[in-house]
């Protein structure tokens, strides 16, 4: 994969991450709802400031290697704890929100290989 190539699907990856956490803080109230740990707004808030560094890491590629495995953790639990159980309780607009945290989990897991074989 040439350069410009590389450099371009980091950035369409990294930015939205970038944006999905200043809607953390944007909405931050109307999302503890979702949150299963004690402390609600404060774990908004906290993977806000993860999204927003993770997207930034990968817009400026320093520290991608680990944004992209702090993802991968992310979007494993998100996935599994936040949009499966309301799958499996029958909400349709969950399986959405489910399906697309898997995608984007998998492609982190690509991108986490990528950076640990070759720094691009």
């Amino acid at each position: 994969m040439d350069t410009l190539t590389k450099s371009v699907a980091r950035i369409v990856y990294g930015l939205p991450f970038a944006v999905f956490g200043i809607f953390h803080f944007m909405r931050g109230a109307d999302m503890t709802g979702m949150v299963w740990l004690p402390g609600g707004v404060f774990w908004v808030y906290l993977t806000g400031i993860a999204l927003i560094a993770a997207g930034i890491s990968f817009t400026i590629h320093k520290y991608t290697k680990w944004a992209a495995w702090g993802l991968v953790v992310f979007l494993f639990f998100t996935a599994f704890t936040v949009h499966f159980p309301n799958v499996l309780g029958g909400n349709q607009a969950s399986m959405t929100g489910f399906l697309k945290d898997v995608m984007l989990l998998g492609a982190a897991l690509h991108f986490a290989g990528v950076f640990t074989r070759d720094q691009f």
